[in-house]
């Protein structure tokens, strides 16, 4: 692929992710000693891979789900292929993601079978990446943050926590703790 259709595929997954077309132009800058430990094009190689899940849903059954993470576009982005496999709520989740560094920031976009859409921006807290969404209004004057978070990270597994907080921040309440394995 030539560079000026790999630029129009940015542009466009850009485009899906919200993120202005002109911090695309500029170009995303690749991983160096140098670049912050958020902005380095290997941030999230981790999570390659396919992978078995485990978790315990809201009323204490176990559920188990499969999600195959690839690079994609000349290694430009990250897709996920998630699917639950059991769990005693259903339908069952199915759901796909398109992550991407843009002009130093990294950025995921989620959307699944139940209706789900969300736009997530890249943090890290030592060795703990964590994606999270921006603020949104609820209907009692409050505001929901949401975040995923990647922890105890090896190469056989890693543990992957869906948190919320509706005091901007400051505390987060666990949602849902999903265990990957190989």
């Amino acid at each position: 692929m030539d560079r000026s259709t790999n630029t129009a595929l940015l542009l466009a997954l850009a485009v899906w992710l919200g993120t202005p077309a002109s911090a695309v132009a500029q170009g995303a800058p690749g991983a160096s000693a140098s670049a912050p430990a958020a902005q380095r094009a290997d941030l999230f190689d981790f999570w390659l891979g396919d992978w078995n899940l485990r978790w315990v849903n809201a009323e204490g059954a176990p559920g188990t789900g499969r999600n195959r993470v690839t690079k994609i576009l000349d290694g430009s982005a990250i897709q996920e292929e998630f699917e639950s496999l059991s769990d005693p709520t259903p339908p069952l989740l199915k759901g796909r993601s398109l992550s991407v560094l843009v002009a130093g920031v990294w950025r995921q976009s989620w959307v699944d079978n139940q209706g789900g859409y969300f736009n997530f921006t890249a943090q890290t807290d030592g060795d703990t990446r964590i994606f999270v969404t921006g603020p949104r209004p609820l209907k009692d004057g409050t505001t929901l943050l949401q975040r995923m978070v990647f922890h105890s990270i090896t190469p056989r597994s890693l543990t992957w926590d869906w948190q919320a907080s509706t005091d901007g921040g400051r505390t987060w309440l666990l949602q849902w703790r999903v265990l990957y394995s190989r």
